[in-house]
């Protein structure tokens, strides 16, 4: 991964915006879902942390022609305690926020972990894709998060489903990090 850093803002914002469209006729066209298979799994990361999935969303199949998974990490300002919940319930509405993006297949999103961050766990399509929403996603998250807790890692040539069910097959596609936020050690 090359330094990390958000899209210019106009560039970010037109991305954004033209996803909000493309979410709408998705919607009418009833192409978004939102599965249940994954929804409590627990996912334990090299770094010692762990979270659980508390909603999937996948747009048609969910499976990528040219797949690379995308892990994106925030820490919320202002959201602590009993807020935690509350955040869950309205990042439904989020939704539209990411769903139209080319390439975007599936998303898990999982709760806050011991350290108070959040993670989205994705399958995108192409990874060139998956590094441009990660970078306009970065101004969004930007407006909510602690400075300095916004990070994102992108996987290409490995599915997510094959991430978070047997990270030995990801071993030979990304560095040897054992304190690695993103690397997933175990889905149960």
């Amino acid at each position: 991964m090359g330094e990390q850093r958000p899209l210019a803002p106009g560039e970010a914002w037109r991305a954004v915006a033209s996803c909000i469209l493309t979410t709408f006729a998705l919607l009418a066209r009833h192409r978004i879902h939102l599965p249940k298979e994954r929804v409590g799994m627990r996912l334990r990361f090299a770094d010692g942390t762990s979270a659980r999935v508390y909603r999937e969303t996948r747009l048609g199949s969910g499976l990528a022609k040219d797949p690379c998974t995308l892990a994106v990490t925030f820490k919320l300002r202002l959201v602590h305690g009993p807020r935690h919940a509350l955040f869950r319930r309205e990042s439904l509405l989020n939704t539209p926020l990411f769903v139209g993006f080319p390439g975007f297949t599936s998303k898990l999103w999982l709760s806050h972990d011991e350290q108070g961050r959040y993670r989205g766990v994705y399958e995108w399509d192409g990874p060139q894709r998956a590094e441009r929403y990660a970078r306009s996603l970065w101004r969004i998250l930007a407006l909510v998060s602690a400075p300095g807790s916004i990070s994102y890692a992108v996987v290409p040539g490995v599915r997510r489903d094959d991430m978070i069910t047997a990270s030995g097959r990801v071993a030979g596609q990304a560095p040897p990090d054992t304190t690695a936020w993103w690397r997933v050690q175990a889905g149960v």
